[in-house]
């Protein structure tokens, strides 16, 4: 039987969690995690190396009686976790999916006493047989960058992590990025629609068949992408937050491109205008990718209750 962890506090790498406060921390800076996402954490944290079964982790979260989407329930807290620690599931550093059996902590684990802050015990996933992982090993990993979806310099230099970014209400974050995926599934469609004015348009340019057909087969490639995140996103459909964060880096180009977008409506509007506009949307990819970490397209609340 794993030992009690209401009076212990853990750390793994860079976090610290306290069970007996219910917070995570990354060096020192408490990241925001909801109460069942953080209780599978300490399942997890009280067992490194060992497996976690879905059904223990139902057990945990849903008293018998309770009617919820266990599968859903259960990969959304995971989830959470990993969106918190900045781990992936393709190249995890600490939750491993087992398929078909559960979940299990990858990284070294120290327990300390939440009184004294005192080491209790050190533990650390045995796999396969491996030794047991040497200080040297164990601080390389706790040294380890979060994963990087561009370059790591760039990243690192531009990017905001989770923790750096404010906090906002989930309606607010989850409005915006919904709007942000209409605006741009209304350029792609208004493009399509005034192809003749749009080739018009280009006509003066020295490349402005080549232009008008990217326009075309850009807003077409794109039109389907947008209404499958939005979609998610509106439904809440499990993963979307990741699979967009996977998707963002090669949205960007086509989003920088398509800042462009108001040079089409030159017929309509002053060079400056649509200058300024142009302006205004090339930040939109970067707002889009901080309105997920902040918590936009995932659910408003964890399902706790049963349902009536």
């Amino acid at each position: 039987m794993p030992e009690p962890v209401q009076a212990r506090r853990y750390r793994f790498g860079v976090f610290e969690a306290d069970a007996s406060t219910g917070e995570l921390r990354r060096k020192g800076m408490r990241i925001r995690l909801n109460s069942q996402p953080f209780q599978v954490l300490l399942l997890l944290l009280d067992r490194p190396g060992g497996l976690l079964t879905r059904e223990e982790i139902s057990r945990e979260l849903w008293p018998e009686g309770t009617f919820v989407d266990e599968d859903h329930g259960v990969h959304s807290a995971i989830n959470r976790i990993r969106e918190a620690l900045g781990d992936t599931a393709a190249a995890p550093r600490f939750v491993e999916t087992l398929a078909r059996r559960g979940y299990r902590f990858i990284a070294p684990v120290e327990m300390l006493d939440s009184n004294s802050g005192g080491l209790v015990r050190t533990a650390g996933p045995v796999l396969m047989g491996d030794a047991a992982p040497e200080p040297a090993a164990e601080a390389a990993m706790s040294a380890r960058p979060e994963p990087l979806l561009l370059p790591e310099a760039l990243s690192n230099r531009f990017l905001a992590s989770a923790d750096q970014l404010p906090r906002l209400s989930w309606p607010a974050t989850q409005t915006f990025f919904v709007l942000f995926h209409v605006m741009y599934l209304g350029f792609y469609v208004g493009a399509l629609a005034n192809l003749g004015e749009i080739q018009d348009l280009l006509s003066p340019l020295r490349y402005a068949t080549v232009v008008f057909f990217v326009v075309i087969i850009t807003a077409a490639l794109l039109i389907p992408v947008r209404a499958f995140v939005l979609t998610g996103a509106l439904l809440h459909a499990p993963g979307i937050r990741e699979k967009f964060l996977r998707l963002w880096p090669f949205l960007v180009p086509f989003d920088e491109l398509w800042a462009l977008s108001p040079f089409l409506l030159l017929h309509h509007i002053n060079f400056g205008v649509a200058l300024a506009c142009t302006a205004l949307l090339a930040g939109s990819p970067f707002a889009q990718r901080s309105l997920v970490l902040m918590g936009a397209g995932g659910a408003p609340r964890e399902v706790s209750a049963p349902m009536r």
